[in-house]
């Protein structure tokens, strides 16, 4: 009888393959994320924004976007937080200025945010620069109007964090986009 000459690979090489193959993967998005944060004003916060995401972003192009995502989602919940204050707010002064906080946001979260991702995808990332810096001026609005207001309680306090950390935000997703514009 002939013997037959195919190797078989033993189980445990299958198994190690399939263990190893996706950390490796994690391993070359966890260098990218670590390489453009670097570059960012807050390396940390960008960090912070990148590495929970799942899948991971692989590229720089969706290190952007995922970026440009975490500030929607971090100005629609800081509209959220507005619309609620508005409900419970006693002072005319105060409820005026969380209005136009509410009036400025808006727009940001329902268009011009959404816009600027399909920019992305379509390479125009001058436009979605513009529109992240757009919505720092919304913020730094935002907090002269609260500010003005005379606003110190708790609630204003929250705000006032909140805006920071989307201006914050914004800092970071235009410079992974920066460098994105300017190539490896």
């Amino acid at each position: 009888m002939k013997r037959s000459s195919t190797v078989a690979s033993p189980p445990y090489l299958s198994l190690f393959l399939l263990l190893i193959l996706p950390s490796l993967a994690q391993s070359s998005s966890d260098d990218l994320i670590d390489k453009i944060c670097k570059a960012t004003p807050f390396c940390d916060l960008c960090e912070a924004s990148l590495r929970p995401l799942t899948p991971s972003p692989s590229d720089p192009k969706s290190l952007a976007a995922a970026m440009t995502n975490v500030v929607l989602g971090n100005i629609t919940d800081t509209l959220v937080y507005v619309q609620s204050l508005i409900k419970h707010a006693h002072d005319p002064a105060a409820e005026r200025a969380l209005a136009q906080c509410a009036e400025l946001y808006r727009p940001v979260v329902k268009f011009n945010i959404p816009q600027a991702i399909e920019a992305m995808q379509r390479g125009e990332f001058g436009f979605a620069t513009y529109v992240l810096g757009d919505t720092e001026k919304q913020t730094d609005s935002c907090q002269k109007g609260i500010n003005s207001a005379g606003a110190d309680d708790e609630s204003s306090v929250a705000l006032t964090a909140r805006n920071k950390l989307v201006k914050n935000l914004c800092d970071v997703a235009i410079s992974v986009i920066k460098s994105l514009m300017q190539g490896p």
